[in-house]
């Protein structure tokens, strides 16, 4: 835990006010947000945002610490070079909180719920020192995907690695379990985006072109372990395109999979040129034991639709 004390001498003002003049890249909803949550306190106790400082009154910061999450971290880590870092990130981790304030102000990922970031900003702090753009990401996944993500080090790697994959250069594999047996393999070229009026992104004939392309691993009794290689890297691409097909991916309770024991999508492997040697790399994360556990569940069952 960062703690920081200090006793006001100024005129009177506002305690958010003097957060946010106070605090590094401290916005003012954030410096609220440490108010509300009590992580800033006044003489000891919980005040409102809009408390009026006055001379003498000591002010006290806990910025809470990762606990465990540098551990956590560190057994997440694939492969690691002074460029470059590799993560299997599990199901139901969060790549990064909803708030954007992290991204000026990286210690603001330590509020709230684990995430990845948050584990980051304290197993590897130089990333949050050295300029690098939202700590090193250059790419993301939903929480409920588990899988392979890479992360750069270095500003000069995050730019390569941000334009390698806005280029479509990354060959990206997934594996997923989809409701039903569709075709030995197919391809799915629809576009994306969100309507309006609709909450959700969607396939959409005025959306951004995607493309999916897909072939059967293994068959169960009404569903398919597919091996996935999305070309376009559109939000959500992977879970929107299998619904458009009428295979949703199992698990997937927001296009409507039927049950599982998690959502059953896995980042498997990226094909890429490294940043700075400039080799071709493959790396892979394998299949994790909940999803191992969850297809095995699910491949000898009738499927249900989602509710």
């Amino acid at each position: 835990m960062k703690k920081t004390e200090i006793t006001y001498d100024g005129f009177p003002k506002r305690l958010d006010i003097f957060l946010t003049e106070t605090g590094e890249n401290f916005s003012r909803s954030y410096a609220r947000r440490l108010i509300e949550e009590g992580i800033a306190t006044v003489n000891g106790a919980v005040k409102k945002p809009a408390y009026v400082l006055n001379e003498g009154d000591k002010i006290v910061l806990a910025i809470p610490g990762a606990g465990k999450s540098q551990e956590g971290f560190e057994n997440f880590v694939l492969y690691e070079d002074k460029a470059i870092i590799a993560i299997s990130k599990p199901a139901g981790l969060a790549v990064h909180p909803n708030a954007a304030n992290w991204e000026v102000n990286p210690q603001a990922a330590l509020l709230g719920d684990p995430t990845l970031v948050s584990m980051i900003f304290t197993a590897r702090p130089a990333m949050a020192k050295g300029g690098i753009e939202r700590l090193g990401l250059v790419h993301r996944l939903d929480r409920d995907t588990s899988g392979l993500m890479l992360l750069a080090k270095t500003l000069e790697a995050q730019d390569a690695l941000k334009a390698d994959f806005k280029d479509r250069l990354v060959e990206k594999t997934y594996l997923g379990a989809v409701s039903g047996i569709p075709e030995r393999k197919g391809i799915i070229d629809a576009p994306i985006g969100r309507a309006s009026g609709f909450k959700k992104i969607k396939v959409w004939e005025y959306g951004r072109d995607a493309l999916t392309e897909y072939k059967i691993k293994e068959k169960g009794r009404d569903c398919a372990l597919l091996e996935i290689h999305p070309k376009t890297g559109r939000t959500n691409q992977i879970r929107i395109h299998l619904a458009h097909i009428e295979h949703p991916i199992m698990g997937d309770k927001l296009y409507g999979g039927p049950p599982a024991g998690r959502m059953l999508l896995h980042s498997f492997s990226l094909l890429f040129t490294h940043p700075v040697t400039g080799k071709p790399m493959k790396l892979e994360a394998p299949l994790p034991e909940d999803f191992k556990k969850a297809w095995k569940e699910v491949k000898g069952k009738p499927a249900k639709t989602a509710k």
